[in-house]
């Protein structure tokens, strides 16, 4: 890693670990596993917590490592993999604030129609 990386550590919490978070992984963190997506996931006693691979966004962990990062069950997925339903989806990123963000029917971020034929646009004299 070069030094721009640990400036940025130093600085931010939105680019991957901070520092103090490199620091307490280092020592006390016991490597549990990772996902598809590169996140690798720490236990410390009760403690647990996820490095993410690249910018830190908490939508970017998959059902089943939220499940045991939140202590939904104590196995973690490498140890006891959760069985996928037939009707799950593959797991997506948050999209908001991107151009594949949800808009409901009548949001102004859709494109609009054409104005009817029938209407005329009042102008002022």
């Amino acid at each position: 890693m070069g030094l721009f990386t640990y400036i940025k550590q130093g600085l931010t919490w939105w680019n991957g670990q901070t520092l103090g978070t490199r620091l307490f992984t280092w020592r006390r963190g016991k490597r549990v596993g990772s996902d598809d997506l590169g996140n690798i996931y720490y236990q410390d006693g009760k403690r647990r917590w996820v490095i993410y691979a690249g910018e830190s966004d908490a939508s970017k962990v998959p059902p089943e490592w939220h499940g045991w990062l939140h202590h939904s069950w104590e196995e973690p997925p490498t140890v006891k993999p959760v069985p996928n339903k037939p009707w799950e989806k593959e797991h997506l990123p948050n999209l908001t604030g991107t151009p594949a963000a949800y808009a409901p029917p009548g949001s102004l971020r859709r494109v609009r129609p054409e104005p009817r034929s029938d209407y005329e646009a009042w102008t002022p004299e």
